[in-house]
């Protein structure tokens, strides 16, 4: 037996234990009693309990520890009815007071409980409620149950009985009022159970003063221990409500003891008819009936406007429950969105509980969604969801924050995010094709964060981080990589002001044939000399600009910076000048949808050819979608030359050259370090292999990086006719290359 359920079970007992004393007792009527000490101490324990329970919110916490301290003083009534049992069965002050106080507590306790906010006219039509309920129920506790009391019975017992039940009937309005709530912080089942203790309240006052000696003995010893009967099953209530995922269910709306204002008009409708029986004459008789019958209209009207703002109440909340529905949910997967994911977080910040977020980003979901098209992709997305969703464990909420980019709210890190990121484990199965999703993610812990959007943000500030370190990977948030982005942008702010300024420059790598030692062409590298930080080194300043999309003008201005440099040295060295200049293209570029116009206008406005313009790119750019192949088959039939930058390097090289329209292949540095020797045979293998690629597809070879005499050897006789390195130049301004290009043949024999 769970410990929550217990104490339900120790008052059930107690209560089954005085019926059946009620059916067997004899003279002594103590042990009658003490069933109300055991089920109200069963009930205050139980209130104690889920009073202190987590994840339940403070306003309930408020109102079950309300309802302990007024288990408390209806305890002390049941100990002080079992010390005086055989001395006073009835109704007197040591009961009363304890009695009256416990009702006054669980009055507060139901008044405090939080609520739409009313406004005046509102509170006007509350306090009417209370005070027609309240003067009927004392009318008719004065009229008519008191008048049926023993004469015998004192004026003290008439008023204690008058004040507690009327006090009961006002708690039975006021239950009433918070379960109909839609958004109510107790339990609506809990809420409705506790109505017990007002109901026996009411009854056990009225049988007290008016019933026959075996009702008054019954309900002496069952008022108490149904009451903490009732605290202890609310409470059980409650904890299931908190249990039970998604929280407690929704209230209907709809409670009867709104009628309870009703009834009393028709209360006191039957008491007015039945004092009017006596000493009246006939026209006064008719006169109070017409007026009785009026209140009925009136009451009767009532009641069918009160059905139809019930009617009309439910599908305005059912509307409101889409509404919210919509408002944070994803339309395409169904999964929480990214405010219902910041509310989620924001609840948990707020009652001190462990937290963490997971941001998953679908690896080169781009490229995908680009080949397959936008109906495929938002097939991926759906599935990726699902898969999401299933590996979530209890606690966990996945969520969809936009795009392709997923989050879930994690209540502890260990081992979570290895096993939430194997739903990428296995392909999916889109378009009748097998996809191998990777996704990089980031976490960051709620615990050193005070709002749920910083969470979020040192989340995805780990998650850039897994994608620079090589994707497919997650990493946890440290406080340096914030530091890092800030530094990051503060260098993509001067970048942006260089570009616009003027501060960055060109430097030009001549290409020589590696037979006659001439120059044959040269690469265009931009280089930026800061104001203040000096020499900024493009291994710094390049990632950056292609982080937050400043390649793109920083690219444009190359191209035409370059294009126009070529046309100054044909006019200054004329045949002399290299027969083209090779400009690095980012594959941020290649997307742009305008970027062969673009050439075609810089080619047009210097004056040159499309042959005297060769574009790098790398292998990784060539594949990433149909919008970069498009752009590099145009550039192609327009006429521009196209190499492949680092060739070797990809996984897909070999591949590559029977799809892409290239000209040349540029063996990269890392293949060209340690040849001389012959040592490293792999190295060797591979320079020799894309020598002889290249010259049965009929393209250029140029080698990187020739930084020895011996490497440049080694490569000329692999076949390599053209290279670039430290060896022959360094990277020049324009001017010293010019001159470059009228100078006498380097030495390469």
């Amino acid at each position: 037996m769970t410990a929550p359920v217990r104490p339900a079970v120790f008052a059930a007992v107690a209560n089954l234990g005085v019926l059946v004393w009620l059916l067997v007792r004899g003279d002594d009527v103590f042990y009658g009693y003490l069933g109300g000490p055991i089920a109200l101490t069963a009930g205050v324990y139980a209130c104690h309990r889920i009073a202190r329970a987590a994840g339940l919110s403070r306003p309930a916490q408020r109102f079950w520890r309300r309802l302990e301290y007024a288990g408390v003083l209806l305890l002390i009534t049941a100990c002080v009815a079992v010390v005086r049992a055989n001395n006073d069965a009835g109704m007197s002050l040591w009961t009363a007071v304890p009695l009256m106080s416990g009702v006054l507590m669980l009055m507060v306790a139901f008044l405090g409980l939080p609520g739409p906010s009313r406004t005046g006219s509102a509170w006007v039509r509350a306090t009417l409620d209370g005070l027609t309920v309240a003067v009927a129920a004392g009318l008719v506790f004065w009229y008519g149950v008191l008048d049926l009391a023993p004469r015998d019975t004192s004026l003290t017992a008439r008023i204690v009985a008058a004040v507690v039940g009327v006090g009961g009937v006002l708690l039975l309005v006021v239950i009433g009022k918070s379960a109909a709530q839609p958004d109510s912080a107790v339990a609506p089942a809990a809420l409705r159970v506790l109505t017990l203790g007002p109901i026996t309240c009411v009854a056990g006052t009225f049988l007290q003063i008016a019933g026959s000696v075996d009702a008054r003995m019954a309900v002496s010893v069952l008022c108490l221990p149904l009451t903490g009967g009732a605290l202890a099953l609310g409470a059980h209530l409650q904890q299931r409500a908190l249990d039970r995922p998604g929280g407690a269910a929704p209230a209907s709306g709809r409670s009867l003891f709104n009628l309870l204002p009703l009834l009393a008009v028709t209360a006191m409708a039957a008491l007015v008819i039945s004092v009017s029986a006596h000493d009246l004459t006939h026209r006064q008789r008719i006169i109070i009936v017409g007026a009785v019958l009026i209140a009925g209209f009136v009451a009767t009207r009532q009641l069918l406007s009160l059905r139809e703002n019930t009617v009309a109440l439910r599908g305005i909340r059912a509307q409101q429950a889409e509404l919210e529905r919509l408002a944070l949910s994803d339309n395409l997967t169904g999964l929480p969105n990214r405010v219902r994911f910041t509310v989620a977080l924001t609840e948990r910040l707020d009652a001190g509980e462990p937290a963490a977020a997971l941001i998953i980003d679908i690896d080169d979901f781009k490229m995908i969604n680009d080949t397959l098209g936008p109906a495929a992709g938002d097939q991926l997305l759906y599935a990726v969801s699902q898969r999401l969703r299933n590996q979530c464990s209890p606690g966990e909420m996945p969520a969809r924050l936009g795009g392709d980019e997923f989050a879930v709210l994690l209540p502890a890190v260990d081992g979570a995010a290895d096993r939430v990121l194997q739903a990428f484990a296995e392909p999916f199965t889109i378009a009748e094709q097998q996809l191998l999703l990777h996704a990089s993610a980031g976490v960051a812990l709620a615990e050193d964060c005070e709002t749920a959007d910083e969470v979020l943000r040192n989340a995805d500030i780990a998650m850039y981080a897994a994608k620079e370190s090589g994707k497919a990977s997650w990493v946890r948030f440290e406080p340096r990589m914030r530091q890092d982005m800030a530094a990051h942008a503060r260098l993509a702010g001067e970048l942006r002001n260089g570009i616009a300024g003027g501060e960055l420059r060109l430097l030009y790598q001549p290409i020589f044939d590696l037979v006659t030692g001439r120059i044959h062409g040269c690469e265009a590298l931009v280089r930026w000399q800061h104001p203040v930080r000096g020499f900024v080194s493009p291994g710094e300043f390049i990632p950056c600009a292609e982080r937050s999309g400043l390649i793109v003008p920083l690219g444009s201005w190359v191209l035409r910076e370059a294009c126009e440099q070529l046309a100054r040295w044909r006019i200054e060295r004329g045949a002399a000048a290299v027969e083209a200049v090779n400009v690095n293209v980012a594959v941020r570029q290649l997307r742009e949808p305008g970027f062969v116009d673009e050439v075609a206008a810089v080619l047009s406005d210097t004056g040159l050819t499309p042959y005297d313009l060769i574009i790098e790119v790398t292998e990784s750019s060539v594949v990433d979608g149909w919008q970069v192949t498009e752009t590099l088959q145009a550039l192609h039939d327009m006429g521009v030359r196209l190499a492949l930058d680092d060739f070797g390097t990809g996984q897909s090289s070999l591949s590559l050259l029977r799809a892409f329209p290239v000209n040349s292949l540029k063996l990269d540095k890392s293949f060209v370090d340690g040849i001389a020797d012959g040592a490293d045979r792999g190295r060797l293998a591979v320079a020799a292999a894309v020598a002889l690629l290249a010259e049965h597809l009929q393209l250029k070879a140029v080698a990187e990086g020739i930084e020895h005499q011996e490497q440049l050897e080694r490569l000329r006789d692999m076949g390599y006719r053209y290279g670039q390195g430290f060896l022959m130049a360094r990277p020049l301004p324009a001017a010293d290359c010019g001159a470059l290009m009228a100078d006498a043949p380097v030495h390469v024999a």
